[in-house]
């Protein structure tokens, strides 16, 4: 008799939603890697000379007993200055930051909101969350409202917090930023920025959509290091008193082992290559307006950013399509849910400066074909 997990996976072969793990071949239009950053010769060169200098590939424990090391320590000191914010403090991983950051600090008494659209690591704080908690339309800043609102009137020392992405990772659109923090001012909230996507591609140096935020003391951002940056870890930018709250009180930091040092000095590195790649990001948004100009042939929508979806609806659509892209040579991945919403599987195509125009030409082409195909 078939176990209860052999049961799951072959629903999820009927529905087209069973997941495998694959390698890398084919021009990259999938990765996050926006700046071309993960392969450079220039962090290549940072983890060599870090590893000249006696700088330890692992931590050897947590941070609270002796894994805190001066690579942690320096880089924590300069992202806090470079992205503008009091201090910071550095995770394993973006995920890891995120689900901590929601698990820890809200109290319980406390409201939670998050867009309906946040990343996954939002979701599974709230898992072990303390603060009531629901999501909110898709950037609806009257609904963010009305529900501050209504908390305030019969709540007035709890805390609010309000959850955001600044450049959404599956629909690649913006959130109104400036409005929500001012809804935050008003009604004395808590903003959460993930900047997951944002950090090294938008925003002055790439400091992402929340440059002008940071510093204040309702503002908290997670910049993630393992996309643009191409590197690993998420750092949250904080004020200091809840970074000690978060040393103090957070489970996945005092008990995790801390990150690899030798990671550590290649994210500073990082940060001072995202600072001064304006040229890198000047490419990508060449790249950016060339698809935008191949969709606008074919009806469909841009959505300005390094992240185009093409919605498909069905989900064996969306994998026929990308396996079928996979053939000529394009590493574009399908999409399905639950990470994206019923009936809305889609390509998720990622754009990044290491790409050639004739890259984007070609992608083009191929897509106008295969869209073809299907209406046909």
């Amino acid at each position: 008799m078939p176990s209860r997990y052999e049961l799951a996976l072959e629903a999820l072969d009927r529905r087209g939603r069973l997941r495998a793990l694959s390698g890398c071949g084919g021009l990259d239009f999938t990765s996050n890697d926006y700046l071309g950053l993960a392969d450079s010769a220039e962090l290549k060169d940072a983890i060599a000379q870090a590893l000249a200098r006696g700088v330890p590939v692992g931590a050897g424990g947590s941070r609270l007993l002796r894994g805190n090391h001066p690579e942690h320590e320096a880089l924590e000191a300069e992202a806090a200055a470079f992205f503008g914010a009091e201090s910071a403090l550095y995770f394993g991983s973006g995920f890891s930051a995120n689900a901590a950051l929601i698990s820890t600090l809200p109290q319980r008494g406390d409201l939670l909101m998050y867009d309906e659209l946040v990343h996954a690591s939002t979701r599974e704080g709230l898992a072990g969350a303390r603060a009531t908690h629901h999501a909110f339309a898709h950037n609806d800043t009257g609904e963010i409202e009305h529900a501050l609102r209504a908390f305030r009137a019969d709540n007035a020392q709890a805390r609010c917090f309000i959850a955001v992405e600044s450049l959404y990772s599956m629909d690649g659109d913006l959130a109104p930023l400036a409005d929500i923090a001012a809804l935050a001012t008003r009604y004395d909230a808590m903003l959460l920025i993930d900047e997951a996507h944002a950090t090294g591609v938008l925003g002055p140096q790439g400091r992402g959509l929340s440059a002008t935020l940071e510093g204040a003391p309702n503002v908290i951002t997670l910049h993630t290091c393992g996309k643009a940056l191409g590197v690993s870890g998420g750092l949250l930018l904080m004020p200091d008193l809840l970074r000690r709250f978060m040393i103090n009180r957070c489970k996945p930091f005092i008990y995790a082992t801390a990150p690899s040092p030798l990671i550590a000095s290649a994210v500073r590195v990082a940060l001072r290559l995202c600072a001064g790649a304006d040229d890198r990001r000047a490419a990508l948004q060449a790249r950016i307006a060339q698809l935008a100009g191949h969709l606008a042939k074919l009806g469909l929508p841009s959505t300005g950013t390094s992240i185009q979806p093409i919605i498909l609806g069905g989900d064996r659509r969306a994998t026929s399509m990308a396996d079928a892209l996979a053939s000529e040579g394009f590493d574009v991945r399908a999409i399905r849910p639950p990470t994206v919403p019923e009936g809305s599987a889609r390509l998720r195509i990622t754009l990044s400066s290491s790409l050639r125009a004739s890259d984007v030409d070609a992608l083009g082409v191929a897509l106008a074909r295969h869209l073809q195909d299907i209406a046909a």
